[in-house]
């Protein structure tokens, strides 16, 4: 930026904004606080060598990663981002089982329902059997769960557990 207006690294640094400085172009004068979550978690140097090994094309989205990293570090010292991906997968598993166990519910109320199917046509037992299995095999489907296991997610953002044990 030069001259009058330093960029939001340079004003917190206290230190003159040079015509090329490497943080201006990611990091306005308007939003400091920006900068200043970077700096707290990362460090100027650790981020200005991230920057500069980077493709100037690519330099805007590791900035807005570096961003988000550090929000979810002050929010979470220990898990950071990880944290909170586990707790959305967990949500995921359990929302998937409670799908699964509706659909079973549903199939259950289903076959109450099976003496309404017409009579007349005399269903044989197979044709029967071949509908009741043709509803079962969707359902595990939903009981893949691709998610960690239950024990090794954080199963309450306030209670958290190990993700490695």
């Amino acid at each position: 930026m030069g001259g009058n207006s330093p960029c939001a690294s340079c004003k917190l640094l206290r230190r003159r904004c040079a015509k090329d400085c490497i943080f201006a172009p990611y990091f306005p004068s308007d939003d400091p606080h920006k900068f200043a979550i970077v700096h707290k978690v990362f460090g100027a140097s650790n981020v200005s060598k991230m920057l500069q090994e980077l493709p100037i094309h690519q330099r805007a989205d590791a900035v807005s990663s570096l961003v988000y990293e550090a929000n979810a570090r002050v929010r979470d010292p220990v898990y950071g981002c990880v944290g909170a991906i586990s707790y959305l997968q967990n949500q995921v598993s359990q929302l998937q089982m409670q799908l699964a166990v509706a659909q079973a519910e549903i199939l259950c109320i289903q076959m109450q329902q099976e003496p309404a199917l017409p009579t007349h046509s005399q269903m044989d037992q197979d044709e029967r059997s071949l509908l009741l299995h043709s509803n079962l095999d969707s359902i595990p489907q939903y009981l893949n769960f691709t998610s960690y296991p239950s024990s090794n997610v954080i199963q309450d953002p306030l209670k958290r557990e190990s993700l490695w044990t």
